[in-house]
C-alpha cells in the first residue's frame, strides 16, 4: 500500500559510503525536511562537517543555508558544470532505481514498502572503494543485533 510518498531523498555518508534512502513527498516544506534530516541522519551519524547537495530549490534556499550555518556545517552546492559529487551520487541513485525496479517487479507492492530492505542490502554489500561493506566500515565489524524485548 502506498504511503503517498513521491520522492526519495538519498543521503550518503562519505567516509563509510553508508546510504540512507528517505521516502518523502515533493511538497515537504523546509521545516519537515530539517526534521527528517535530524531524525534519520543526525541521530545516527551526528552533525556533518561538510555536505554536498544537488541544486534542488529546497536545498539551495536561504533557509537550508541558514540551517547549516546554525549547525556550523558547510553546504557545497554542485552545478551542472562543476559538480562536487563527480557523478558518485548519480551512480548511487541509478543503483537505487535498479534495485527498486527489481523489487517491485519480483515482489509487487509499492516502492516505499521495499525501501528499508533496499537500504539494508545496499549498506550490507561490499564496496570496492572502501574494501568493505558500509555497515562493516561504520561499525568496524559485521553488524550483529540482539533483540531485547519484554520479559
Amino acid at each position: 500500500m502506498s504511503r503517498g510518498n513521491d520522492t526519495i531523498w538519498v543521503i550518503i555518508e562519505r567516509l563509510t559510503k553508508s546510504a540512507h534512502f528517505l521516502p518523502m513527498k515533493e511538497t515537504f516544506n523546509m521545516d519537515k525536511l530539517a526534521q527528517l534530516y535530524v531524525n534519520e541522519i543526525v541521530t545516527l551519524h551526528g552533525v556533518s562537517l561538510s555536505i554536498v547537495s544537488d541544486r534542488d530549490s529546497r536545498f539551495t534556499s536561504r533557509f537550508w543555508q541558514s540551517f547549516h550555518k546554525a549547525l556550523g556545517t558547510k553546504l557545497n552546492l554542485n552545478t551542472a558544470y562543476h559538480p562536487q559529487s563527480d557523478g558518485k551520487s548519480e551512480r548511487k541513485i541509478q543503483t537505487l532505481e535498479d534495485m527498486l525496479r527489481a523489487c517491485v517487479i519480483d515482489l509487487g507492492g509499492s516502492w516505499d514498502d521495499h525501501l528499508p530492505i533496499i537500504e539494508f542490502s545496499y549498506n550490507d554489500s561490499y564496496h570496492t572503494s572502501i574494501h568493505a561493506a558500509p555497515f562493516e566500515a561504520l561499525h568496524g565489524r559485521n553488524v550483529e543485533l540482539q533483540s531485547v524485548g519484554p520479559k
